[in-house]
């Protein structure tokens, strides 16, 4: 496989409650001086030239305000903090600042960006504070093939985290937001987390996902929530049912994106899903694939869903199966054979009722 043996003893360290103490890092970060680097980035750096084996990165507890691409010579560099409440790193870039628009990109917006394959990150927070007058404003970027995220909270508004492409994985994670905070063109699976819909602007609606497939089935792209919980934050509450939140929408023409086995909170509107608008018209809702399965929750009634060519409604647990890791992800019988075992993080292959960790 594509982990060394090394590695996956080392990874394998990385379970259980007591797991920090049984991990040698090869270089830490602390803002107090108690490491060698006091930002991430100088860290990052240190990569050595030519690494073969895992390059491991410890933060310690602390707000880190830098923005950060991993480049894509650090491959299996694993990052990892002291929990998502002490390891924070953070940026306020947004597309609109005061009403104004700003310089930036939505991809320059990013606090956190990785493009390195076999990339891990654990135990750590990743935010942008633009807030949502800020509109698109990215906390993490991520396009590095076989990465996987476990135990990170990523918070935003619009546009927080941009799964923007190969093969990803999360699991326990936190993601939060308002317009979009789950997007990109990649196959991704969001595992066993927590999805926060927050307060938008006055006059906005709330979109979970938008996946940005152009040929999802040449590419076999798209975004999976898995056994999640889709919930809404303490200041959305009150309002929750006159602010319309929805599953998604389909930025291009063949979306792709499935909810399933997940507890959908009250207050998704019945509609479900909706369309992208160009130029005040409705597209792309003919020609993408939205599908539920298996899921609970009040919103998980699927009575009142959109009627569209590109709307699958409740699949059949074998068009399911296509969804769970071990194809989607391509986890199994591929030249990355098993990756998500070699990674030693958290997950099942299939359904939830099947655990296999």
């Amino acid at each position: 496989t594509w982990v060394s043996a090394t590695d996956r003893k080392l990874l394998a360290q990385m379970q259980g409650n007591d797991w920090r103490s049984t991990i040698k890092p090869n270089v830490v970060v602390a803002k107090d001086g108690t490491g060698q680097f006091t930002t991430i980035w100088d860290a990052i750096t240190s990569y050595p030239k030519g690494n073969k084996g895992r390059y491991i990165i410890y933060v310690k507890a602390g707000v880190y305000d830098e923005y950060i691409k991993v480049p894509k010579h650090c491959v299996n560099l694993t990052i990892y903090g002291d929990g998502p409440q002490q390891t924070v790193v953070t940026g306020d870039k947004s597309c609109f600042k005061n009403g104004i628009q700003t310089n930036y990109g939505t991809m320059q917006t990013t606090t956190f960006a990785n493009t390195a394959t076999g990339f891990i990150a654990k135990a750590m927070t990743f935010r942008n504070t633009a807030g949502a007058d800020g509109h698109q404003a990215v906390a993490f970027r991520n396009q590095g093939d076989m990465s996987a995220f476990v135990g990170c909270n990523f918070i935003g508004y619009q546009d927080t985290l941009y799964v923007h492409a190969n093969r990803q994985f999360y699991r326990n994670c936190v993601i939060s937001g308002t317009i979009d905070f789950i997007f990109g063109m990649s196959n991704t699976l969001i595992q066993h987390s927590t999805i926060i819909v927050r307060k938008p602007l006055d006059r906005q609606n709330n979109t979970i996902t938008a996946d940005g497939s152009d040929d999802s089935i040449k590419t076999n792209t798209g975004i999976v929530i898995q056994d999640c919980k889709i919930v809404a934050e303490t200041a959305l509450l009150p309002v929750r049912f006159q602010i319309p939140t929805y599953l998604g929408r389909p930025w291009k023409i063949n979306s792709r994106t499935v909810f399933m086995e997940s507890f959908i909170g009250d207050f998704i509107h019945s509609d479900g899903w909706i369309p992208w608008k160009e130029n005040g018209t409705d597209i792309n809702f003919d020609t993408c694939y939205y599908a539920e399965y298996a899921n609970t929750g009040l919103s998980a009634n699927l009575s009142g869903r959109i009627k569209w060519k590109g709307y699958y409604g409740n699949i059949s647990r074998d068009e399911a199966t296509k969804f769970t890791a071990a194809i989607w992800l391509k986890a199994e019988n591929t030249s990355a054979a098993t990756w998500l075992h070699d990674l030693h993080v958290p997950h099942y292959l299939g359904f939830k009722s099947l655990k296999i960790n």
